[in-house]
């Protein structure tokens, strides 16, 4: 038999999900997804061109050189940054699919335990996606997986620098559609000058509204409509921009030297350095590439980027460039000033459009990005509607979306223009940046294993660059700065301190949970009655009865004639097959017909209404009903000299192992005398006297009835429990926990939804029993 603690050291990459994914999609449906993708993702880092080089010179340029090394430092940076970082190294760094810094911290839990919520029991493994081998050797990636792995200061850092990141790009998500509306509105000024700032700033409220409107349609629908809109924007990049560079210097091109990057900080010095805070703008929305990856496939993102998104924006930024270093003065609104006039117009209408795309594209990810911290136990319950039945990972979260758009019309009408906007955006993009960097190369050192020198280069040139831009913008930190970190301050305290209290009540469920010997008492008990129904319990608790439990039998003392204890359990990877979502174990005695049942979800899964999920739930009881009885109900008759081997096709016991249900405590259930081949797939029982013992195989007297008394159980009605724990610090605790839990928690919890609303309960079958946890 496996040891499931050596097990659980090491775990495999590469595993081949039986799960449908992108990865395996045709090329027909890859180029749909690539067609999509346009829409959703690359509206902001497409839009950047409206605001780059006006923000890199706020103040007008002094010498016409400037522009080449101006220009010179955009494309390498866009070289660097979405091209190599993204497209070859962090999109690989997915989680089954899934995208974003939550997605990287879930696949390094998995890889290491540094989960504060244990991640790596009996109930997570024996998954088709969630494979667990022994390490071969004592690899430099075992020794830095241990380190981890006993390190407590490791795993808080590498959890708030987590959260840090997912705040991050919450409050790019906030910047993006403020700065990218604001811009294109504003070009209305160069042929409606009677115009002022308060009627720029009143018609970008009222286009941040309806776009915000217009997200609980899904990003499947809003994609199929903005796309051709953005396909148009990067036409008339490439155009304009083709149509300036031979026009007015084509020796801009001069600019792929990067020695021109050099001569401009020889010239500049320190204003140089700053200017940097105004470049980075260049690369805003990358994150959003990685982030919203779950709502299409990496190849689907590689096919559109480079082919489409790429070739556009150089050609804009060139075109520019090429503008401006003949017409220096137009700097202050870069965009417009090299748009010809025949154009003008047409370009204006499709850069308004584009700017709302580019809102799209952080909203879409802080969706996902939350929707997989929500599964984590990192943030407040709130409602995930998945908004594609014919591709996963697409969601819409009505309470954030609200969130969102309040926050953005304050701060357009606070700072009112894009000026402040950019010193403020600055931060969020390189922060956010620098976070993946650091993630992705824990990722290379221990799971892909990769060698010393590529590390290297990967963390040493990125960390270099994003290092350099994060010290230019953090210079602006007093003019607008400020705002992207106050913004993540309130996340991570919202992160952090949820995620702090669901920790400490799972331990407190752990160290005091009720013991097999108290439900033996509990059976005997003539004082509780067994009424007609199904009762699901839920608990936190994957092993042990929750303490809840004694707490509803005090206060009601009956008990459904069937009782289920129900764990819903989030797995750090993105989908659990439905034969292995429900795990069963009887809980004895065992004609009291009590059962606990772990339901194991993905991050990405979608949780069922109430009626699919009690047939699912009462199904698979029933299988694991006649499982248990095919096991136990073995006839030993006569000893026999030989062994004989019944496989599962013939104990018709083949969703047993599908489902993850014969896990190492079930087979020591078995007792000493029967063994279990992983391998072959197959139980060996014993034999006695020259005579083979018999496994059971036609139906087991008992299991017709038993069947039946579910299925009437089922029929006379499913009843919900759940507590209605309230949490509150320990008397001695200090004045500062006091506070966070029994205020700021209190708020939240009362604020967000409940767990009844989260999964769609009715209330008309749902039962609650109040009970304090002091952590």
């Amino acid at each position: 038999m496996a040891n499931p603690e050596v097990d659980s050291l090491n775990l495999e990459a590469g595993m081949v999900s039986n799960l449908p994914n992108h990865s395996q999609m045709g090329f027909k449906a890859t180029l749909i997804l690539a067609f999509q993708s346009i829409g959703v993702i690359y509206g902001d880092i497409g839009t950047s061109p409206l605001y780059t080089l006006s923000g890199t010179f706020p103040n007008g340029m002094k010498n016409a050189e400037d522009m080449l090394g101006v220009l010179s430092l955009i494309y390498y940076t866009l070289l660097l940054s979405p091209v190599i970082k993204y497209m070859f190294v962090v999109l690989n760094a997915n989680d089954n699919g899934d995208g974003g810094t939550f997605a990287l911290y879930s696949k390094i839990c998995r890889y290491a335990r540094i989960s504060l919520v244990p991640n790596q029991q009996a109930e997570d493994r024996e998954l088709s996606n969630y494979t667990l081998v022994i390490p071969s050797d004592q690899s430099r990636a075992q020794k830095i997986r241990e380190k981890l792995e006993h390190s407590k200061v490791a795993k808080m850092v590498l959890f708030l620098i987590t959260i840090l990141g997912v705040s991050l790009v919450i409050g790019d998500g906030v910047m993006t559609p403020c700065i990218s509306v604001l811009s294109a509105v504003g070009g209305i000024k160069r042929s409606a000058k009677f115009l002022n700032q308060d009627a720029i700033v009143g018609i970008s409220v009222t286009i941040l509204i309806i776009l915000f409107s217009v997200q609980r349609f899904g990003t499947d629908k809003v994609g199929y409509s903005f796309a051709p809109i953005l396909c148009l924007w990067f036409c008339f990049n490439i155009g304009i921009g083709l149509y300036n560079v031979f026009t007015y210097d084509i020796g801009i091109l001069r600019a792929l030297n990067p020695k021109y990057i050099i001569n401009y900080f020889e010239r500049n010095g320190k204003d140089a350095w700053i200017s940097l805070g105004g470049v980075i703008l260049c690369i805003t929305g990358t994150e959003a590439m990685f982030a919203d990856l779950g709502h299409f496939s990496v190849r689907s993102v590689q096919i559109s980027f480079m082919g489409v998104v790429f070739p556009s924006i150089i050609c804009a930024y060139s075109g520019q460039a090429a503008y401006l270093y003949k017409n220096p003065t137009g700097v202050t609104d870069a965009f417009y000033a090299s748009v010809p006039d025949a154009l003008y117009w047409p370009t204006f209408v499709v850069a308004v459009c584009a700017s709302i795309i580019a809102s799209q594209a952080m909203i879409s990810g802080a969706f996902a990005i939350i929707s997989q911290s929500l599964r984590l136990g990192c943030f407040p319950p709130v409602k995930v509607v998945h908004t594609s039945a014919k591709y996963e990972g697409q969601v819409y979260i009505p309470e954030i979306n609200f969130i969102l758009m309040t926050a953005c019309v304050i701060v357009t009408i606070t700072f009112r223009t894009t000026t402040q906007i950019g010193n403020a955006y600055g931060i969020a993009v390189v922060g956010a940046e620098a976070i993946t960097t650091f993630m992705v190369t824990i990722i290379m050192l221990f799971i892909w294993k990769s060698s010393m020198w590529k590390i290297a280069l990967f963390f040493v040139v990125l960390g270099t660059m994003e290092a350099t831009y994060l010290s230019a913008v953090l210079f602006k930190f007093t003019q607008g700065g400020y705002l992207p970190l106050a913004i993540s301050f309130v996340v991570i305290m919202i992160m952090g301190l949820w995620h702090y209290v669901h920790h400490q009540r799972y331990m407190f469920e752990l160290k005091n949970k009720v013991s097999s010997d108290s439900i033996r008492d509990l059976a005997l008990n003539p004082n509780i009655t067994r009424i007609p129904g199904i009762g699901l319990l839920y608990s936190e608790l994957v092993q042990g009865i929750p303490p809840i439990f004694p707490h509803f039998i005090s206060n009601i003392p009956s008990i459904h004639s069937v009782l289920v204890f129900v764990s819903i359990k989030y797995i750090p990877i993105s989908k659990v097959a439905m034969a292995e979502r429900f795990l069963f174990r009887q809980v004895q005695p065992r004609d009291y017909r009590m059962f606990r049942c772990v339901v194991r979800y993905g991050y990405k899964d979608n949780m069922e209404g109430p009626e699919e999920f009690e047939h699912q739930l009462v199904e698979h009881l029933k299988e694991f009903i006649c499982n248990e009885y095919y096991i136990l109900q073995t006839a030993p008759t006569e000893e026999a000299a030989l062994t004989e081997e019944v496989t599962f096709q013939q104990l018709h016991a083949g969703p047993l192992m599908r489902s993850g249900l014969l896990t190492n405590e079930t087979e020591e259930s078995l007792g000493p005398n029967y063994t279990f081949s992983r391998s072959s797939g197959s139980i060996h029982l014993p034999t006695r006297n020259n005579s083979l013992n018999r496994m059971v195989t036609e139906p087991v007297r008992g299991i017709e009835e038993e069947i039946q008394f579910i299925q009437k159980a089922m029929d006379q009605g499913v009843v919900y429990l759940l507590g209605e724990t309230e949490v509150a610090a320990e008397p001695n605790s200090s004045c500062f926990k006091k506070i966070a839990v029994n205020y700021v928690y209190d708020f939240l919890r009362k604020n967000f939804r409940q767990g009844g609303q989260v999964m769609s309960i009715p209330r008309s079958r749902l039962l609650r029993v109040g009970m304090l946890y002091e952590i």
